[in-house]
């Protein structure tokens, strides 16, 4: 008997809660069919009464000029005149310099300091009295000396030997100041003026031999037959 009771107790609450649950569901549908139904109608009236816009105002009319003022054209206004100028401003090249050299400071070696000069020989004791020829040296430049060459080759001049005369009177250097153009005839001057040619020597102030130069001129010609 309990069962039984339990049993349709369970199926009144079910039959209530889908009773319910329609009732709802009806509920809804109506009221969201009453509130669609409103704004359609109210949507119908808006539409029923168009407001037409007023038309714009015609413009405004310029008020015509005054009858005492004429009228005049605007001053024409010519633009100023272009001026070129001549010359134009020179173009400024910027550079960049070049970077100063480095200096290397090089070490500056002195140079040797020259040799003393020698000394200056010592000056010639004054001639008081000059040398003198001993004889006649003429006899030494004859044909007995003549150079065989120059014979063959028949060479002749004139020849000028300066001799330097020692302290004892001989020859004991000779060169030629001017040539016969025979070296023949050169060499045997001086040879012979060294071998044969005796001086008296020259003296100086105090009466002592010296030595001293003298001037020999010497004419070759070939010996005739």
């Amino acid at each position: 008997m309990a069962y039984s009771d339990q049993k349709m107790s369970g199926s009144k609450v079910t039959a209530l809660v889908i009773v319910a649950l329609v009732h709802i569901a009806l509920g809804y549908a109506f009221v969201t069919g009453l509130a669609t139904n409103f704004v359609k109608k109210q949507v119908e009236k808006l539409n029923t009464f168009d407001v037409e816009e007023p038309p714009p105002p015609p413009p405004d009319e310029p008020p015509p000029p005054p009858p005492d003022i004429p009228m005049s054209p605007p001053p024409v206004v010519s633009p100023p005149p272009i001026v070129r100028n001549p010359n134009p401003p020179p173009v400024v090249i910027n550079t960049t310099p070049n970077p100063p050299p480095v200096y290397n400071p090089t070490p500056v070696v002195a140079p040797p300091a020259p040799p003393a000069p020698a000394p200056a020989p010592p000056a010639p004791p004054a001639v008081s009295k000059a040398a003198g020829l001993k004889g006649n040296p003429g006899q030494y430049f004859g044909a007995d000396n003549y150079p065989p060459s120059a014979i063959r080759a028949e060479e002749e001049g004139r020849v000028v030997a300066k001799l330097t005369v020692g302290t004892d009177g001989r020859v004991t250097d000779c060169s030629i100041t001017t040539s016969s153009n025979s070296s023949a005839l050169d060499q045997a001057t001086c040879r012979i003026a060294k071998s044969r040619v005796r001086f008296s020597p020259a003296l100086d102030a105090s009466g002592s031999a010296i030595t001293s130069s003298y001037t020999l001129p010497v004419r070759w010609v070939l010996p005739r037959d």
